[in-house]
């Protein structure tokens, strides 16, 4: 590969399961050294957790924040034994634009796994529990989305909003649960093929997630940021960013915004990438990558053999 045309995107929650990485735990010692300065800096044993579970506990979002950093962070340390191959761009969706600054050299590793697990612990503190939902909505235009969304807010005098743009057709939306639900009947008229509530018991990326936003402003507000050796884009703005404040200001809002992940896949593809490498667990991205631009070639780092033969490909 003569040009660089590899971009790395790091995945959110809901790629989490019991069981991940144990391929690449037995492999690379890079990946059990990485859980153990995650396990030092939370003060339990997190790989214990991975693969004991039960998945409840790997649900919990305080545990899945620090747990799929930690993943992605492991998989890249392994990668960088592996090839010499440097993405000219990253992206991280919600949760995972903080695995992409910590790849990035822009966070350090402990600093962002204590850091992740607070954000975790503000968000779903941020309202009572059952009091939110989240629903993902398939097969309708995002500007439909939007509008029938506000025609909810206004008439019910409630919170419901699109929050995820994972790709053309898929949108998530978030609120409190009635209107959500309210949402959801009416999107279905409008002719949204479906429906699907989310398994999640709170409405992240919302307006109502801004006591969460204070709490983490509290907190990044004393961890070192610096300029990223890679750029990396931003869910807010699907824009990269080099000043450290304006980088810590950004991932405070993430918290309450929406996470424009069509956006931000554009605006990697306009660099040149050709190639996403999905660093993390799963291969949610890499799914969502595809139905953005079909001509993507896209791979998953995960299992051992992937790795390698990834970076025999892509050298």
């Amino acid at each position: 590969m003569r040009e660089n045309t590899v971009a790395f995107v790091f995945p959110g929650q809901g790629s989490q399961r019991v069981g991940m990485l144990a391929s690449a735990y037995d492999k690379f010692a890079v990946v059990r050294v990485t859980f153990e300065e995650a396990s030092d800096a939370l003060d339990y044993d997190l790989w214990s957790l991975v693969m004991s579970g039960p998945q409840e506990a790997l649900n919990l979002t305080e545990t899945t924040q620090p747990m799929l950093l930690t993943c992605s962070v492991a998989l890249w340390r392994a990668w960088g034994e592996m090839s010499d191959v440097l993405p000219r761009i990253m992206a991280g969706h919600s949760l995972g634009e903080f695995s992409a600054l910590v790849c990035a050299g822009a966070l350090g590793f402990a600093d962002a796994v204590q850091l992740v697990r607070k954000r975790g612990e503000f968000m779903q503190t941020a309202v009572p529990a059952d009091q939110g939902a989240m629903a993902a909505i398939i097969g309708i235009d995002d500007s439909e989305v939007i509008r029938i969304c506000k025609q909810v807010e206004q008439e019910q005098n409630d919170v419901v909003s699109a929050v995820n743009f994972n790709s053309p057709g898929q949108v998530v939306i978030a609120g409190s649960a009635p209107a959500v639900n309210s949402a959801i009947n009416a999107l279905k008229e409008a002719g949204a093929k479906r429906a699907l509530p989310l398994p999640v018991s709170a409405p992240f990326h919302t307006q109502l997630m801004k006591p969460a936003g204070e709490h983490l402003a509290e907190a990044i507000a004393g961890i070192m940021i610096t300029s990223p050796d890679i750029p990396v884009v931003h869910n807010v703005n699907a824009s990269v960013e080099a000043d450290p404040e304006k980088i810590r200001a950004l991932l405070v809002e993430q918290i309450y915004s929406p996470v424009h992940w069509t956006a931000c896949m554009r605006s990697v593809i306009e660099t040149g990438a050709q190639n996403i490498v999905e660093c993390g667990p799963g291969k949610v991205l890499s799914g969502l990558s595809r139905r953005i631009e079909k001509t993507l070639k896209c791979y998953a780092l995960e299992e051992p053999e992937a790795l390698l033969e990834i970076a025999a490909e892509l050298k």
